[in-house]
């Protein structure tokens, strides 16, 4: 059976649809706010303990997403995931399930989830200003089993090197949206930059 936390463990998935009303997880006053003011009453309660249907319908139209993790002394890794809409799947509520597609070989994520089960992940979908947050700790599920559930390659861009090693459960234990302040302070998915970024590239190629 799939164990909801802990690492290095190869799991069984099972599947259920969850429409629950999601739990809210009160966040408490820090020092900042006293520093620089309170948080608004939204803010206070957008923090989830699992994801809502929007943000389960966010997640299965999003292409990409950045996963933060760490090892035991705090040493930080961020790694972008991509894959076509909705590689990333909702198993319930508050399971979802990473793909791993080979890469460099670094292994930096899986190294520090190893030894430290907890990630974070913003959830981008290209020209939406929106943004998902989850946070939650992992279990490492092979690739037969992979195979097992049918989970397929599912990439809009393929090489030789493009196919399944692993994967991770992610045990939500945060959710929440995010606003678009950021996105529109960088012009993120402004066409008119795109296309002048394409056309007049800001930075050499890369080595």
């Amino acid at each position: 059976m799939f164990r909801r936390t802990g690492i290095r463990r190869v799991c069984k998935m099972t599947t259920t649809a969850s429409t629950d009303a999601a739990t809210t997880i009160v966040q408490n006053d820090s020092r900042f706010n006293d520093q620089f003011g309170e948080m608004s009453p939204r803010a206070k309660e957008k923090v989830k303990g699992e994801m809502s249907d929007f943000v389960q319908k966010f997640i299965a139209a999003s292409p990409f997403a950045v996963m933060a993790s760490a090892d035991p002394d705090g040493n930080c890794d961020a790694s972008p995931k991509g894959g076509k809409a909705g590689f990333v799947k909702v198993i319930d509520s508050t399971r979802l399930l990473l793909p791993d597609v080979a890469g460099n070989r670094l292994f930096q994520s899986y190294q520090n989830m190893d030894t430290n089960p907890h990630v974070g992940l913003l959830f981008m979908i290209p020209g939406i200003n929106d943004t998902v947050r989850i946070n939650g700790t992992i279990s490492i599920v092979d690739k037969e089993e992979l195979e097992r559930q049918k989970v397929e390659l599912e990439l809009y861009w393929t090489d030789d090197n493009s196919k399944h090693l692993q994967g991770i459960i992610i045990n939500v234990e945060e959710s929440y949206t995010h606003c678009p302040r950021a996105y529109n302070f960088a012009k993120l998915w402004d066409t008119d930059q795109i296309t002048e970024n394409q056309t007049n590239r800001p930075i050499p190629l890369r080595p």
